[in-house]
């Protein structure tokens, strides 16, 4: 294994294959403008994700609600902890609003979690689903929700406004979950997708990030137990620090690692396995609607 990563070494200290190609196309180009145009608040850009381009091609966009300050302090995320702002009441019509002017054919919705309040946010998450559906017609939706604290009438208000796909990640294995998720519960999040399935969401989805110093059998336990609660949709990518502050990478999974742990999902019964290095929770989001 040494001997691999170090033949595929980047001067950066990152292998050959997390070398990311720069953004391209008409399609891209035309978004972008309109992005940096009207201030649009898309977390492809906030983000710099590496599938921009390919997404946007897509007519996918993600967009992130509820500010920009998280109320927990996992040790992955480059997102500002601290005391968020006050609720923008008007935000599920902004989003619809940049959903409209960017032609978005399906947007995936995120947010920060936001413990401060009581409803753990989901009255605007449930207030930009039919916003963003009274506007936009055509446009398919995937939201990638926090737990809201395992609380069930929070969770039901994403569930009466029927996200084609929604989405809570896992992020890790549940030996490094407290040190990678420090609020956050194994178990809670697994019930969330449990509680989702069985009231009736047609498409669950959840992600990982490897290179944190999980191993294989401990990669394959998740997958095992995410099918438990009948999840239809896994995405494993590479973790990546997002700064000296943040938790270092133990290691640069391979891509034949990461074609092993697809094949293994396939063969467990998920619809749809994205497995690869530069994947992300989005990452060929409207193909998960098949």
């Amino acid at each position: 294994m040494e001997t691999v990563l170090e033949s595929n070494i980047l001067p950066q200290g990152k292998p050959k294959w997390l070398r990311v190609k720069l953004p391209t196309g008409q399609k891209y180009t035309e978004l972008r403008g309109l992005v940096d145009k009207y201030k649009l608040n898309t977390i492809c850009t906030s983000g710099s994700c590496p599938n921009m381009g390919e997404c946007w091609g897509e007519g996918t966009a993600t967009f992130m609600i509820l500010g920009n300050i998280c109320t927990r302090s996992c040790g992955f995320c480059g997102v500002k902890t601290g005391r968020p702002e006050t609720v923008d009441w008007d935000e599920p019509e902004k989003v619809a609003r940049s959903i409209k002017l960017m032609n978005i054919k399906h947007a995936v919705l995120t947010s920060v979690d936001r413990d401060d309040l009581k409803d753990g946010g989901s009255i605007i998450w449930a207030e930009t689903v039919q916003a963003v559906r009274r506007m936009n017609l055509e446009t398919t939706m995937e939201t990638l929700i926090p737990d809201f604290q395992g609380i069930e009438r929070n969770i039901d208000r994403i569930i009466e406004v029927r996200p084609e796909v929604v989405s809570h990640n896992m992020e890790t294995v549940r030996r490094l979950t407290r040190e990678v998720r420090i609020q956050a519960k194994y178990d809670r999040s697994l019930e969330v997708l449990r509680y989702l399935k069985a009231s009736g969401i047609n498409r669950t989805k959840s992600g990982i990030m490897l290179g944190l110093g999980e191993t294989e059998a401990e990669v394959i336990q998740t997958m095992n137990e995410l099918r438990d609660v009948n999840l239809d949709i896994l995405t494993i990518g590479q973790y990546l620090q997002p700064s000296k502050r943040h938790l270092p990478v133990k290691e640069f999974i391979t891509p034949d690692q990461f074609k092993k742990y697809e094949e293994i999902g396939l063969e467990l019964g998920f619809r749809h396995v994205e497995s690869g290095a530069l994947v992300r929770s989005s990452y060929k989001a409207q193909k998960h609607l098949l």
